[in-house]
């Protein structure tokens, strides 16, 4: 299996818990020529919720949130603007998750990152 088809499976384990979760899946792979968003979902409290999917674990690079460094929150964050703006929404509530797959467990970490 290639990264990407990891990737792939990791974000559809992802949906599969938001959506067991409660959450509305509102987008999934949004993406312009400055980077894309994994997922994009509605909380049930009516949160606009950013999610980062990263799946495995690589002894040598860490746990996978250790991989969404401070340039990749910057690319999510201006890409969250983009959709916003795209979408006209300017008085909803949002937030950034950060959702792990290891060993086939899935790790959410609301908040992960703020603007």
């Amino acid at each position: 299996m290639n990264t990407r088809q990891k990737g792939n499976k990791g974000e559809e384990k992802a949906v599969e818990y938001l959506l067991d979760k409660g959450y509305k899946i509102i987008c999934q792979n949004y993406q312009s020529r400055k980077g894309e968003i994994d997922c994009i979902a509605e909380a049930d409290d009516g949160t606009l919720v950013f999610i980062e999917v990263k799946a495995g674990l690589n002894p040598s690079m860490g746990h996978p949130f250790h991989r969404i460094n401070r340039d990749k929150q910057r690319k999510i964050i201006i890409m969250a603007k983009m959709y916003l703006k795209e979408h006209s929404i300017t008085d909803k509530p949002c937030r950034f998750d950060a959702i792990a797959i290891v060993n086939n467990e899935v790790e959410h970490l609301k908040n992960a990152f703020i603007n």
